[in-house]
């Protein structure tokens, strides 16, 4: 059962919304990243119109957030909050963004054998936003499992960023790979790793905010 009312129920729906859009918007980096990595360019470079689509409605979502945060929904000591919250979500699928533009701006030499730990970074990084997803529609149900699911995308976050690490170490030390590949093979999985670290900045707020409202 919703803990709120009245237009915060309503500016909460929104935020559901936007968390949702955030969502599709990594799912489709997901999915160029695949077909990039299967050798199938032409689809990944149609992919990046569908993450671009969605980072804008994203954008959208989060402006109209803010416009009902202002126009009179919560008292003003938690409206901060609540905007914040959407702006850090927002960033996910900005990292994302980028993360596919360079890709495929770039076009670097897909490394066959490290191919499966690059999908493995994507799955890693990813998965902290589905912690993050939970969380956040955590807050409106039950505070206590709010924070639950805040720790997991807290640790989720720390199990990609070793991931990263390990591959950013393989990429440099690898023989085969240009010096020009390791470059941007290097922004796009720091970019890939972003999306985690993002998710994980926003479940910071979520924290915060159970923690208010316990």
């Amino acid at each position: 059962m919703p803990i709120l009312g009245g237009k915060e129920d309503e500016v909460f729906e929104k935020i559901e919304e936007h968390v949702e859009v955030v969502g599709e918007t990594l799912g489709a980096l997901k999915e160029l990243i695949r077909a990039y990595l299967d050798g199938d360019v032409e689809s990944a470079e149609k992919l990046v119109k569908a993450v671009e689509g969605k980072e804008s409605q994203a954008d959208e979502l989060r402006r109209e957030v803010e416009l009902m945060l202002y126009g009179g929904a919560f008292i003003p000591a938690n409206r901060g909050d609540y905007a914040r919250l959407s702006e850090l979500i927002d960033n996910v699928a900005d990292a994302a963004e980028s993360a596919a533009h360079v890709l495929i701006f770039a076009k670097p030499d897909v490394p066959a054998d490290l191919k499966m730990e690059i999908w493995e970074l994507v799955e890693e990084s990813l998965k902290t936003f589905d912690y993050l997803k939970e969380a956040v529609l955590s807050l409106n149900r039950d505070v206590d499992d709010a924070l639950r699911l805040s720790k997991k995308t807290e640790e989720q976050e720390e199990k990609a960023d070793k991931v990263e690490y390990d591959l950013l170490r393989k990429i440099f030390e690898s023989s085969t790979l240009s010096t020009y590949a390791k470059l941007i093979w290097n922004q796009v999985i720091t970019k890939i790793g972003d999306v985690a670290d993002r998710a994980e900045d926003a479940s910071d707020q979520v924290m915060l905010m159970a923690i208010k409202r316990r």
